[in-house]
């Protein structure tokens, strides 16, 4: 059975969706049968992974709605060993359509219970809001990846986070946690960034990742090339902290 991940900040800017796909990768670079599901109708992450969104017949809003089966909805990638459950901005409209709709927070459960055991990991790209999507995506997880930029706001809107955690726990899934905070976009000559990782160690010892991502040029423009950073520049700094993230994952997890 697979080890479930949400990948969630409601905070925008903060590296989710590049932490998402190049977590991904680096997963399935380690022989780790990986899917990545993208539940933010921005569909940066399909992207992303190389998938033309403006040429899918079906994505995991028409699976949220009970239209079609995870099966029919994967997508392979470059990597052989990943592969993805697309969006595209019709994910807007579920939001609003499974308002009324039963079992709406687990929907997204549901959708993955078909073919979960066909997976190492399962990781979830959230949408920058606490919306329901994002509970479909807790309620489905078994642990939350918070990544915080360091910077001066980091710990703004954490709290929202965490207590909107607490409530999934009581009332959807007794087995979510935090399983990993993960500093991104560090600067290493920036006296801010030191102060900020410190603060956030202070709280967040035991969950906070060994491994920092930094500010990366390659890890920019990698998206513009619908690739991983380990498809483009395997050498530069941001793919190898992603590939330390994920040797650190798959040993936190064993």
């Amino acid at each position: 059975m697979a080890r479930i991940i949400a990948i969630a900040n409601q905070k925008g800017g903060v590296g989710k969706t590049t932490t998402a796909v190049n977590l991904a990768a680096s997963l399935s670079a380690a022989e780790k049968s990986t899917l990545l599901v993208d539940m933010d109708p921005q569909g940066n992450a399909t992207s992303g992974v190389g998938i033309d969104k403006e040429a899918l017949e079906a994505t995991v809003y028409n699976g949220l709605l009970e239209e079609a089966g995870a099966v029919d909805l994967l997508c392979r990638t470059e990597l052989e060993q990943l592969h993805i459950l697309p969006a595209d901005p019709d994910l807007i409209g579920a939001e609003v359509e499974l308002v009324a709709a039963d079992g709406r927070e687990r929907r997204l459960k549901a959708l993955l219970a078909e073919i979960e055991d066909n997976y190492d990991y399962i990781l979830i790209d959230c949408p920058p809001s606490l919306g329901l999507l994002t509970i479909n995506a807790l309620t489905a997880a078994e642990k939350v990846l918070i990544p915080m930029q360091c910077e001066y706001y980091a710990m703004e809107g954490l709290s929202q986070l965490l207590n909107t955690i607490s409530l999934i726990q009581q009332d959807l899934n007794p087995r979510l946690t935090i399983g990993y905070i993960l500093l991104t976009m560090f600067d290493s000559r920036n006296n801010l960034s030191h102060q900020v990782g410190e603060e956030i160690r202070t709280h967040f010892n035991r969950q906070l990742c060994e491994t920092v991502i930094p500010r990366n040029v390659r890890l920019s423009e990698a998206p513009s090339h619908g690739l991983p950073v380990l498809l483009y520049d395997i050498a530069s700094k941001g793919s190898q902290a992603y590939l330390d993230l994920a040797r650190e994952i798959i040993q936190a997890e064993v």
